[in-house]
């Protein structure tokens, strides 16, 4: 997931909208969205094992 996470933040960097802010915003802003993703992840990994 974190590789989907960076080869999106990297192609956003090259081609998009993600072009028009600064190296370091866009990093910060593909770090948050890693944050997200790793969060819901952790939640969602004890809740899928309690299902079966």
């Amino acid at each position: 997931m974190l590789l989907l996470d960076l080869t999106v933040l990297l192609s956003g960097i090259l081609i998009g909208t993600v072009a028009h802010l600064s190296v370091p915003v866009a990093i910060a802003a593909g770090a948050a969205v890693s944050a997200v993703l790793l969060a819901f992840a952790v939640r969602e990994h004890p809740a899928k094992r309690s299902r079966r």
